[in-house]
This record gives C-alpha cells, structure tokens and sequence, in this order.
C-alpha cells in the first residue's frame, strides 16, 4: 500500500506526504510542517484512517517541508514513534537552532509558512539503522547531510529530497540545493546507491509517484552537473536564476513558477555557491 496525500503547502501537487503499510502498521514518510496537519488528517481520513491509526513516522530529514509537525504530530498521537538519522535526532529533541535558523531565513513569513516546531520526547525517538520496520533505510547524502532513503519490498524508494524535485506531469528534475550542505560529490554517490538497487519507483515528495527511473535519474544527473558547472565557473546569482528559469522554460514552460515554490531558485544558487567557496578555501588551506 503507498498513497500521496497532497499537503497542499504551496498550492496542490507541491507538497507531498505518504501512507504506507510497513510489518508493524499503517506509516507515514515525511509529514510536512505543522501547518499542513488539518490537510494530512483529512487525507488520512480519506483512506479510513485517523492519526490515531499511525504508528510510525519515517523521516528523510529534518528540513521544514519534510519534518516541521513531527513534534506537534507526537503530542496528538503519544504513541508515534518518529525514525530519523543519528545526525538529525538531536534537533527533533530541541529543534530550538532549526527554528531560529529558519526564522532568520523566511523572517516574518515563518509562521504562516511552517507553524509550530514542538520537541519531540526521547521516547518517541527512533535512531534509524539498516532495516527500519520491514524496509530497507539507507544515507542519501548530498542535498543535506542527514538525508536517508527507504526501499520497499515492491521496489518502491521513498526518497525524499535525495531523487530531486520532479512535479506532476512535468519531465524537468531540479535538485534541491540549499545551504549549507549541499554537497556535489556526496549526491553523485546518492544517485549511485539509488540506481543500484534498481528500484521499480521513485516517490518523491515534491511530487508523486515516477516509474521511469532510469531516465530520472540521468535528468537529475545531468542538471546537478549543469547548475554546478555554472557557479563553478563564475555565474552570479542573478544570471543563475534567468538561466535555471530558461532551463524550466525549455521542458515545462508552464510549470516555472511552480518550480519555484517547490525549491527557490536563489536556494540553489546559494547552496551551490557555497560549496566551491568552501572547496577553494580549502585548497587553499590545505
């Protein structure tokens, strides 16, 4: 069993949870912010189901679109059990430096955007290993350091972040490269990992469901390669979001703004152009 449930952050067809049967229960991966709950319980109702009926939440990582109602989703469900990397625990257990981070980010924006971050209990916690209630949890690093992936016995990776952002009906991945973990060689590995397993799917959360793995995967490939290459060799983030624009412009004219509200495009930039600064500043260091 996998069901999308549209979160509706953003608008339709951008933020995606999932409703999955595992070996111990009915599942969700990823749960979005705490302003989508009202739009999880009624697509959880949809499927006969209430939050009450959820034992375990699997997490890619802890950014805000993925994990931010994790907290507030164990106080109305005592009996969650929340599974997440060893990196990404600590801050689901006092998630007080992601909030301050993201509200110097988003400002004024950040509760109408994400809502409450509440702690979660040590109890509810779950370090995540190779095996997590019947399927397979393995690192996905690149788009952040804490990012893993789950494999279903019916070949289906829910991937989080780590397969890119691929919208309903479009044929363009972008990657998601915010700061400050992006990490080019790191996420060359992650489609490597993706790709040798040979999954039949890749669910994505921003968005839906894709069977056409291979071809996937070369797109987002290729477009890490591109977008890297480009600050690499200089371009300013201006010109780097004309050109990223250009590029959705070229595949998926009508979905550029739609693109956007999925992965800013100065997110990009950024996550980007901190790399090679860091990378030359090693070099030069080291």
């Amino acid at each position: 069993m996998t069901h999308v449930i549209d979160l509706g952050h953003s608008g339709p067809g951008v933020v995606a949870s999932y409703l999955l049967d595992t070996d111990d229960g009915p599942a969700l991966f990823d749960c979005g912010p705490t302003t989508c709950i009202p739009a999880l319980e009624a697509g959880l109702a949809a499927h006969g189901l209430s939050l009450g009926d959820i034992r375990h939440l699997l997490l890619s990582h802890i950014h805000l679109d993925h994990a931010g109602a994790a907290g507030v989703l164990v106080r109305l469900q005592p009996g969650l059990r929340v599974h997440v990397s060893e990196i990404g625990a600590p801050h689901l257990l006092d998630p007080s430096r992601l909030e301050a981070s993201a509200r110097r980010l988003y400002g004024d924006a950040f509760d109408q955007l994400w809502g409450e971050l509440a702690p979660i209990p040590q109890e509810n916690l779950r370090v995540v290993g190779d095996r997590v209630v019947g399927l397979e949890c393995f690192p996905t690093t690149g788009h952040a350091s804490h990012h893993v992936s789950y494999f279903a016995a019916d070949g289906t990776v829910y991937a989080g972040d780590a397969a890119g952002v691929r919208l309903v009906g479009a044929a363009f991945v972008m990657p998601p490269c915010p700061p400050p973990e992006f990490d080019l060689e790191a996420w060359e590995r992650t489609i490597q990992e993706i790709a040798r397993r040979a999954p039949s799917r890749l669910a994505l959360v921003h968005f839906g469901v894709h069977d056409d793995v291979q071809e996937h995967l070369a797109a987002l490939r290729e477009t890490l390669s591109r977008w890297s290459s480009r600050v690499e060799h200089g371009m300013d983030e201006a010109t780097f979001i004309a050109a990223a624009r250009l590029d959705l412009e070229q595949t998926d004219p009508t979905l550029v703004d739609a693109y956007q509200q999925a992965g800013p495009y100065w997110h990009h930039f950024r996550g980007i152009e901190r790399y090679w600064r860091k990378r030359r500043e090693a070099a030069v260091t080291g």
